[in-house]
């Protein structure tokens, strides 16, 4: 008997819209795939910075997958003129943002934050 251990996370989201075609894509796979807080953006999409977005969730036992598949289609961080974020550390081009979202007003409002990037090789973050 196959016993399920939790979910993973993926991801996260600004909007629900945002993470269909790897929804579609890990279900391709055969992968079954949970949306936390979908319902929630999709009635209020406001409150999305504040609670974190829509996460892109699936079962433990299909992490390692999942992660594969999502490495392969997932977009990174580029800069003003369209060009990736360069790691400064190991050189590559699989940045993404991040926030830290330290403090009260960071929480409720990350948009004031300044923009920092993490590289998803080596995990060092970055500011422009």
């Amino acid at each position: 008997m196959n016993m399920e251990k939790g979910f993973y996370t993926l991801g996260a989201f600004s909007y629900p819209a945002d993470v269909q075609i790897i929804k579609g894509k890990l279900e391709s796979e055969g992968i079954s795939v949970f949306l936390k807080d979908e319902y929630t953006l999709n009635s209020d999409p406001l409150i999305s910075d504040a609670i974190g977005g829509v996460k892109i969730q699936v079962n433990e036992n299909d992490k390692e997958r999942a992660i594969e598949i999502y490495n392969e289609i997932r977009n990174y961080a580029i800069d003003d003129n369209g060009d990736p974020i360069i790691c400064p550390n190991c050189k590559a081009e699989k940045s993404e943002t991040y926030y830290t979202r330290k403090g009260i007003i960071n929480k409720l409002f990350p948009f004031f934050e300044k923009r920092k990037y993490r590289c998803t090789q080596c995990n060092i973050i970055t500011q422009p």
